[in-house]
């Protein structure tokens, strides 16, 4: 702003010259106007291509004016051939769209956008949950108001409402269906937390393939062994059935002799993955990335005790609540049988909160 009101002040001396001076003297004018604004351009940034402000090429353009082509071609010394390329590209397109597009009046009024309604249960969706991307945030109000609603719908409005949390990363979702497995076949994996004391737990983890329901947690505080590791396994699938297969992978942990007898004992046959391929035991795996990066990571626990019934919050909500893209949309408990709840209004619909708060679905109110 210094360097603008310098140029200004250089004009308005000059200016009362005009009046004594031949009709040449307006073109020196422009062209010393012209050459000191490059000159403060150089002083202000000593870079090999400055930047060039919105007063500065309005400057430019008022100076250029002035002057005839012969000598606009000397004045103009630090104009980039960047600058040039993209004023010549906007001129071809401003071109062949005068040439090529349709009269006012011959064109169609293009498809409607999403209702405002629909915008303001999106933005508040993203609001509320601000860990869930588009295909989550597109899947959960699909089902919820019974529409038509993809994750690119959902995107443009973030980019377009919500610039500052507009989800920019969309990755893959594991989609492919063991249907040979229906109802049979269950995996299983450890995982370690760390409480707010820096006091390690072992949490094991089951859950069932096909419908992708979250059987159950099993916590253990100190070293798990051969009876512990038995002893959290059937405290996670307490108050279920038994699966006629269980998948895991070769952690050495599974390798305990009490363990493979209970395997015996309960009739289940062991699947083991494929060494040093996490690619072929991608739901469980999966899933407790879920777990850690939606809950773990969110919250602190203190104890076992508390770990676990933190853990039970989170399996009732993942189970009921919870929607999946590898299952159309649908929750694990609608996969097994349940219900689907009923679709609500965009009109008029509240807030239901999950896991103490953590989470927030809208509901049929």
């Amino acid at each position: 702003m210094h360097h603008i009101i310098l140029l200004f002040i250089h004009l308005f001396s000059r200016w009362a010259t005009l009046y004594f001076q031949p009709s040449g003297a307006k073109v020196l004018l422009a062209e010393n106007l012209l050459l000191r604004q490059q000159l403060l351009l150089v002083r202000r940034s000593r870079r090999r291509a400055p930047k060039l402000r919105p007063a500065d090429r309005l400057l430019f353009g008022l100076a250029s004016l002035c002057l005839p082509s012969r000598r606009l071609a000397r004045a103009g010394l630090i104009v980039r051939p960047s600058t040039l390329l993209r004023y010549h590209q906007a001129l071809t397109q401003l071109k062949y769209r005068w040439l090529y597009s349709p009269p006012a009046k011959a064109r169609k009024p293009g498809p409607k956008g999403p209702s405002p309604e629909l915008i303001a249960a999106i933005l508040e969706m993203k609001r509320r949950n601000p860990h869930l991307g588009c295909p989550k945030i597109a899947a959960h109000l699909a089902k919820r108001f019974d529409l038509e609603l993809n994750k690119d719908t959902v995107r443009r409005v973030l980019a377009q409402h919500d610039r500052q949390n507009a989800d920019q990363d969309d990755g893959p979702s594991w989609l492919s269906v063991l249907a040979h497995a229906k109802d049979s076949l269950w995996s299983v994996d450890l995982f370690r937390v760390e409480s707010i004391l820096l006091q390690s737990h072992w949490v094991l983890l089951v859950m069932d393939v096909y419908t992708r329901r979250l059987i159950g947690f099993g916590v253990q505080a100190t070293a798990v062994d051969g009876p512990n590791l038995c002893r959290m396994f059937h405290q996670a699938i307490a108050g279920q059935g038994l699966p006629k297969r269980l998948s895991f992978d070769h952690d050495q942990l599974f390798e305990f002799h009490r363990w493979q007898a209970n395997l015996r004992i309960l009739e289940i046959e062991a699947v083991r993955s494929v060494p040093y391929a996490p690619r072929s035991h991608p739901f469980v795996e999966r899933l407790i990335g879920t777990v850690r990066r939606e809950f773990l990571d969110r919250l602190f626990f203190w104890n076992g005790q508390d770990l676990r019934r933190k853990l039970e919050l989170f399996r009732c909500y993942y189970n009921d609540h919870r929607v999946h893209q590898s299952l159309a949309g649908a929750t694990p408990a609608e996969q097994g049988g349940s219900p689907s709840p009923p679709s609500a209004d965009l009109g008029h619909y509240c807030w239901q909160s999950h896991c103490q708060d953590l989470f927030a679905l809208p509901i049929a109110a």
